[in-house]
């Protein structure tokens, strides 16, 4: 904070993270714990800030969207991101992360980097992804997917034109055309009639993206959600504008439903695969 307000920075207005809330100083010095290279419990974290589990968890979640060992979880698997691209081997790249274990370390930072460590640690270079584009009833759809799952499914007019963005987002893995996706048949069927299909998925994001996610995908097909329905959802009634971030940086169109998401008055906001898309999609799982 110092080196940041010598630089000429100031601190944020609205959260105000140099108040004197008591939420905010219990946050600040949690959140500095769980940085630390100890890795202390939630409870070690209560009872050194002064309160019971119960309740420092839920002013935890309220101020961040997360619980500590999330937020913990989120860290650690950042370190490791960039300890990886620099370490001579995954082994010393978990230690210096932070990780009491290489099972751990596999656990958490693969479920969050959503690729190997070491295919991490080589910059993604060695993470293979391949992709189709067919025909659809929308225009054109991309289907990619890694050895974990789904990755991205986009909708456009012109194949060239998704492909491109393709190679973009994963600019430093091995990107291969393939003939057909192995779950090829249910993505359309689900840009068809929006039927619900649980497919393996390699979603990256941040601890509350995924939380905003989670969300989507428990709005049922004819139905949509307000962004505030949503925020109140996951538990942040403040975080309108986060819940709307999070709906536009969506890669897996109709997989992940953000379509289903309107305005308060239930217009439609806008949808990075176009909104006449977003009507039209809306409109079929109205009719079914």
């Amino acid at each position: 904070a110092a080196s940041a307000r010598a630089a000429g920075y100031r601190a944020c207005k609205r959260c105000e993270p140099e108040g004197n809330s008591l939420a905010q100083r219990v946050v600040v010095k949690a959140c500095e714990l769980l940085k630390a290279e100890t890795r202390p419990s939630t409870a070690q974290l209560a009872t050194t800030v002064g309160l019971s589990p119960a309740y420092f968890v839920r002013l935890f979640k309220k101020q961040l969207g997360v619980t500590p060992q999330e937020y913990r979880r989120r860290t650690l698997s950042e370190r490791a991101r960039e300890s990886l691209s620099s370490s001579a081997s995954v082994t010393d790249s978990l230690f210096a992360a932070g990780y009491s274990s290489s099972s751990r370390f596999y656990a958490d930072a693969g479920r969050e980097l959503g690729m190997t460590p070491a295919q991490a640690r080589l910059g993604a270079k060695g993470h293979a992804v391949e992709f189709v584009t067919v025909p659809c009833s929308l225009g054109r759809v991309l289907i990619a997917w890694t050895s974990k799952g789904v990755c991205a499914v986009s909708l456009g007019d012109s194949s060239k034109a998704l492909e491109k963005d393709l190679r973009a987002r994963f600019s430093k893995a091995t990107v291969k055309k393939s003939e057909r996706s192995p779950w090829l048949q249910e993505i359309l069927e689900t840009v068809d009639h929006g039927t619900r299909v649980d497919l393996p998925l390699d979603i990256r994001g941040t601890a509350f993206q995924q939380r905003v996610w989670t969300a989507l995908r428990k709005i049922p097909a004819g139905q949509t959600r307000s962004y505030l329905q949503v925020a109140h959802a996951i538990g942040k009634p403040k975080s309108v504008r986060a819940v709307a971030r999070a709906c536009a940086t969506n890669e897996l169109a109709v997989l992940i439903p953000c379509h289903r998401v309107v305005r308060g008055d239930g217009s439609l906001a806008g949808y990075r695969w176009g909104l006449e898309r977003k009507r039209q999609l809306l409109t079929r799982e109205k009719v079914k």
